[in-house]
């Protein structure tokens, strides 16, 4: 064919012509409209009342439980890759450690207060964030304080968390991400920061959409706060409910949360996106859980994927749908993915 002839033929649709678009490797990224960032990650960090403590969870790949005094020679070397934010969830092993309201859950002497103080001076930079629930410090397992037929007292329940939020403010937390979805707590916990005078500088991070389902098992056996009756449903979001989860995101803006939680986030994009909506003034934070993390893992290990791959292809899935923050347990790959 001459090449007249060539220039003669009429492609049925110039704008149906989009592979120049993204047919060399930085061409892909730039039809990103937001790119996974280091800044982005906040890594799950269980600490037991062990101080010598360092153990691996079976079900939760990579990942272990540790002591106060075992935690700093951990997270140094993450740091220096460029990790910027923890959440801490407090792991209470001894069952004298547990009664009916969570006592320990603030506890001076706890890990969770002590790991926060610890983290603030060894690493003045790094943002520390506590997970507030009573789950793992209740001798029932349950997220809040019970009557006597084993449901929530939400008005006892409510008081009891926003204490220990300001206790953990106290101590130096920086935020405080109440995840019990029990009605109403964020308004006593903001009420609670002001009347400490810590509201001004203390981030509460909602979990406002939190929903009940399977994929929890892994970081129960980490925070061994597996209930021991019943279940949570009750308090957590049934996973059909996207009518509840739009009307508890619109409740906690409006009580005074700073940004919010859905978790699961593979599972409920939906969510993700109807969040970034209805709040679309506050950061969203997708929380990538431990029973997707493990899934991830499994299907790795039995070839079906590739961990990388899949593991930024999920990740990315959260920024379509309106995240800008992860709480990742791949945070510390991640970390080295995105150096390269």
């Amino acid at each position: 064919m001459h090449q007249a002839e060539f220039l003669d033929i009429e492609p049925t649709s110039i704008s149906s012509i989009l592979q120049g678009g993204y047919n060399h490797p930085l061409l892909r990224e730039w039809q990103s409209e937001r790119q996974l960032a280091k800044n982005m990650f906040i890594f799950p960090i269980f600490i037991s009342d062990d101080p010598n403590d360092e153990s691996e969870i079976d079900s939760l790949p990579n990942i272990r439980r540790f002591g106060v005094k075992k935690l700093v020679p951990y997270l140094k070397p993450l740091i220096a890759k460029g990790l910027r934010s923890v959440i801490i969830f407090g792991v209470p092993l001894k069952k004298e450690n547990k009664d009916p309201v969570g006592t320990a859950a603030d506890d001076p002497e706890g890990p969770v207060i002590q790991g926060i103080k610890l983290l603030r001076r060894e690493f003045p930079d790094l943002y520390i964030m506590c997970d507030v629930c009573l789950c793992e410090y209740t001798s029932h397992g349950h997220c809040g304080v019970l009557y006597e037929d084993g449901t929530i007292n939400r008005e006892r329940s409510v008081s009891r968390l926003a204490a220990v939020a300001v206790n953990y403010a106290k101590a130096g937390a920086h935020s405080v991400a109440p995840s019990d979805m029990i009605d109403g707590r964020i308004k006593d916990i903001k009420g609670g920061l002001i009347r400490a005078g810590l509201a001004h500088k203390t981030f509460v991070m909602s979990y406002s959409a939190k929903f009940s389902g399977n994929l929890y098992g892994p970081f129960r056996d980490a925070a061994c706060s597996a209930p021991s009756s019943g279940d949570r449903k009750c308090y957590q979001l049934p996973p059909g409910g996207k009518g509840l989860a739009r009307r508890a995101l619109k409740r906690d803006q409006e009580e005074g949360s700073d940004g919010i939680i859905v978790k699961p986030s593979t599972f409920y994009l939906d969510i993700m996106r109807d969040a970034s909506e209805i709040c679309s003034d506050l950061p969203v934070c997708a929380y990538h859980v431990s029973g997707e993390y493990a899934m991830l893992h499994a299907a790795a290990e039995k070839g079906v994927v590739d961990l990388k791959t899949i593991a930024f292809e999920s990740h990315q899935g959260f920024l379509r749908a309106g995240a800008r923050l992860i709480i990742s347990y791949l945070t510390p790959e991640f970390l080295e993915w995105l150096s390269n």
